[in-house]
């Protein structure tokens, strides 16, 4: 069969990368043929995305796609991926109007609670079915009604971070399904903006667009970005599932009917952990909202009834802290350091406040112990050994969640993304849970956003078919619960821990 080409811009909030994957009849390759940084700029006590900085980095990995030999020929479509909540706005000239501001700045703090105060937590819950998270857009822009940002009248348009790149791509102004569902003012049950609840809090909607789907053609990049990088009129761009955890659940390899119950949870594990199932129709009750679980919208049709957690983070934050003392250790050593270390004498809250964005992440986790009448983690290496514990012990406590809210049991957990690196880890949710963890593919997001585009482009069937080049393509790992009888003793503990602070 002839080769097809695919080009995802995949968009983390640390880093982007565009992955090319190339289609040959059930198999899919993927290279890696252009990285960038990105990250947060403080600019005035505010902390911006570089949109501009962002655009020429796109535009220079389409340019490093349309070098490679036959590629220019090959290349049937682009898709962007990237985090949720953050947007741009537009104005009636089609202009930028700021550099969008990031989810960890600190202009939402203390909003939700605020915003209770104006409309109900289980009113809001009813209208959007997603989980309270400071960050989330609907606070964001109570904050600018708040601080009568102009932006908020002048804005003609709002589009989230990776509806803009689209934009910038093709021209086509569309606000993509997963992505809108992030923003805590998207009804679940009508499919649409829920417009009402924005009126309730005196915020405007009429730059609020028509939702497009995952699969959806824009049509071919325009002219000028075809000049700019190389390619030419046949190359589109398509929407694949633009939050990244909807394109990583995407090629999650599991084998069942689309659209029935599952029996398998998914954790997609990067600096993040989003840990949840894959339902037919979004779940919004009191459990629901009891348990501060969310639904954000799947590939498909399905949702992705999930609940956040923190992830790889506060290792990766203990690693920093530790490189900027002279200590370079790889991620190897740092794991043969943890795995000599004691297992299961102390736990920390992986969710607890300090441990969102700290000036030093090590000292928070001593202090955690300390003030929760543990004993104080002396080594590197005891300090990881109470994180990664801890997190893979959060694990279990969300994983029994997701059963309650599928009302019945999951076998299986696929672990999928850049943390399934992290083998300890993997091995660790399995003694959590007792449950068998599956891993991979490593390049989940990148996998699911090329996916959707071969569907849109007829190369693949469907999702399930999409899931079956998965487990042609690419390895995996099987771990089994051990010493499932410690871990069971070491729970009560950690609750404990956990309930203290």
């Amino acid at each position: 069969m002839t080769e097809k080409a695919y080009l995802a811009v995949d968009m983390g909030a640390s880093s982007g990368r565009h992955v090319l994957g190339r289609l040959n009849g059930e198999t899919l390759t993927l290279e890696e043929i252009y990285r960038f940084e990105n990250g947060g700029t403080d600019l005035g006590g505010t902390l911006y995305w570089d949109l501009p900085a962002l655009w020429k980095n796109v535009q220079n990995g389409l340019r490093a796609a349309a070098q490679l030999p036959g590629v220019a020929e090959s290349l049937r479509s682009v898709g962007v991926d990237t985090w949720g909540v953050d947007f741009a706005m537009l104005d009636r000239n089609d202009r930028v109007l700021s550099n969008p501001v990031t989810y960890r700045d600190h202009r939402t703090d203390g909003f939700p609670e605020a915003a209770f105060e104006t409309v109900s937590r289980s009113e809001i819950f009813a209208h959007t079915g997603l989980q309270f998270m400071q960050f989330n857009t609907l606070y964001q822009l109570i904050a600018m009604r708040e601080a009568d940002d102009p932006i908020l009248t002048a804005g003609q348009r709002f589009l989230q971070i990776p509806d803009v790149f689209h934009w910038l791509l093709s021209g086509q102004k569309a606000n993509e399904f997963t992505n809108a569902t992030t923003t805590q003012f998207f009804d679940p049950q009508k499919g649409d903006w829920a417009r009402e609840l924005l009126e309730k809090f005196g915020i405007p909607t009429h730059f609020l667009g028509e939702i497009s789907m995952p699969g959806t053609n824009l049509g071919p990049l325009r002219p000028s970005v075809q000049s700019a990088t190389g390619l030419g009129p046949n190359v589109n761009v398509v929407l694949p599932g633009t939050h990244d955890t909807a394109s990583a659940v995407m090629a999650v390899p599991a084998d069942y009917e689309i659209g029935t119950q599952p029996n398998w949870a998914y954790i997609s594990l990067g600096t993040w952990a989003l840990m949840g199932i894959e339902s037919p129709k979004p779940i919004v009750n009191e459990k629901m909202l009891e348990l501060n679980f969310t639904n954000e919208g799947g590939v498909g049709n399905t949702w992705r009834v999930l609940k956040n957690i923190t992830g790889m983070w506060i290792l990766q934050e203990c690693k920093r802290i530790w490189n900027t003392e002279g200590k370079a250790w790889d991620w190897d050593e740092l794991t043969r350091m943890s795995d000599a270390a004691p297992s299961l004498q102390r736990f920390i809250n992986a969710e607890a406040p300090e441990f969102f964005a700290p000036e030093n992440m090590v000292d928070e986790i001593v202090n955690f112990c300390r003030a929760t009448g543990q004993s104080v983690p002396e080594t590197e290496g005891e300090v990881l050994k109470c994180a990664v514990e801890s997190i893979a012990m959060r694990f279990r406590d969300v994983f029994r969640m997701c059963e309650e809210i599928n009302g019945q049991k999951l076998e299986t957990i696929h672990i999928v993304g850049g943390g399934t690196k992290n083998r300890q880890l993997c091995q660790m949710t399995a003694n959590a849970t007792g449950r068998q963890v599956v891993t991979g593919p490593v390049e989940a997001t990148a996998i699911g956003n090329i996916l959707i585009q071969a569907i849109a482009d007829g190369a693949v069937r469907d999702i399930a078919h999409a899931r079956e080049i998965v487990r042609n393509s690419f390895p995996m790992e099987t771990f089994l619960p051990q010493n499932t009888e410690a871990w069971d003793a070491a729970y009560a503990r950690y609750s404990e821990c956990v309930n203290r602070r």
